[in-house]
């Protein structure tokens, strides 16, 4: 099985590059499953209802969240569809699924996403402990686990790494749109990648107009950001190989198109 990780999608420009690069993307290299983070899908903060039904359209499976869950009013309109995920870790009274249980070639596949807490200003749970308790709940049901850790700070996702190390198929991070050249099987068989970078305009930084993030540091002002209106785009992302037997990841690739 070959399961396609597609990095925070940025603005316009991102959403694009997946509609119109996604499907023969699939064909080409025998894609089976697709998961896309969209927390930055409409104008870089949240997603919409129209943006979440041309991902799906496009071949996407799930599409994750992070901290501009609720950058859009719409999502409210979506929250609850099971394609949808927002972190597993939000306090336990909000709305909408954390993790997800998915069938693909006669599997079941559990996609959980997860917020860091390390410098992301978001009211959250522990991830390490509710990650543990999503693998008690489902580890009978799913064959392959699948974890999106959204989070800032490389040490965090790196210990997240470690210490479900073995009980996973794969954890990657999202968040900070800059690939990370650390893929890797650990050794007790977790697939892990700390960033798998963005997909948006490609004169950017991390997605944002140039200009503006430069008079932000240079000035120390609040500059507004805006997404860059950058014409070209690029896709980042993994590719994960999954023995049909074990269910154990046998490769990680990094995508960068």
């Amino acid at each position: 099985m070959k399961i396609f990780i597609i990095g925070d999608i940025v603005g316009n420009k991102g959403v694009e590059k997946v509609t119109q690069t996604l499907p023969q993307y699939i064909k080409t290299n025998n894609i089976d499953f697709v998961i896309a983070n969209g927390e930055n899908s409409a104008d870089g903060m949240g997603i919409t209802s129209k943006i979440f039904k041309e991902l799906l359209t496009a071949g996407v499976n799930v599409v994750t969240m992070g901290n501009h869950t609720w950058g859009k009013k719409d999502i409210f309109n979506i929250i609850e569809n099971k394609n949808l995920l927002r972190p597993a870790n939000y306090p336990k009274e909000i709305v909408g699924n954390g993790y997800g249980l998915y069938e693909c070639n006669d599997k079941v596949i559990c996609v959980i996403n997860l917020i860091g807490r390390v410098d992301m200003n978001v009211l959250s749970e522990n991830p390490f402990i509710v990650a543990k308790d999503i693998i008690r709940e489902v580890k009978d049901i799913a064959n392959i686990i699948i974890i999106d850790f959204h989070a800032e700070a490389t040490a965090e996702k790196i210990a997240m790494g470690y210490y479900l190390d073995g009980e996973v198929t794969a954890i990657y991070g999202t968040h900070t749109h800059v690939q990370t050249a650390d893929e890797k099987i650990l050794g007790n068989g977790t697939a892990y990648i700390t960033d798998v970078g963005m997909t948006g305009p490609k004169k950017s930084v991390i997605g944002m107009e140039v200009d503006a993030s430069i008079k932000r540091f240079v000035t120390t002002l609040p500059e507004k950001y805006k997404v860059s209106e950058d014409k070209e785009a690029f896709l980042n992302g993994c590719i994960l190989e999954i023995n049909d037997e074990t269910c154990r990841a046998e490769k990680i690739r990094r995508v960068n198109l």
